[in-house]
């Protein structure tokens, strides 16, 4: 199942840029977060594939979800210009970003290649 984020849980959850300049994840696991919006047609065509995607990997990877409306500022912390945009955070690497409503099998192998976990 997706979470949505506010910018309080992301700074528990994912990492606190009020306390470090540089990247320090938070979490326990690989992390998969998409910025969208309610209005963002391609948004709304990903969040189903994101939901199989969270019950397949259920337990291995945490699939956030920020809304860029609600969340301005978590927005403009990671420069998102263009939804749907989303950022990979691998454990013990920085994090990637990959831009637009990718395919499934396309988000498959950047789950395998950069957050390093199988199915």
């Amino acid at each position: 199942m997706t979470e949505n984020l506010t910018k309080e849980t992301f700074l528990k959850k994912v990492f606190n840029f009020e306390e470090n300049k540089e990247w320090k994840f938070e979490g326990d696991k690989p992390v998969l977060i998409d910025f969208y919006a309610d209005w963002c047609g391609p948004c709304k065509a990903l969040a189903p594939i994101l939901e199989e995607l969270s019950n397949e990997y259920e337990g291995k990877i945490d699939i956030y979800k920020i809304d860029t409306e609600a969340e301005q500022e978590l927005a403009a912390a990671f420069d998102i210009r263009s939804i749907p945009s989303m950022l990979f955070c691998p454990m013990g690497e920085a994090p990637q970003r990959a831009n637009g409503a990718l395919p499934k099998k396309q988000l498959e192998e950047i789950i395998k290649d950069v957050l390093k976990v199988e199915k």
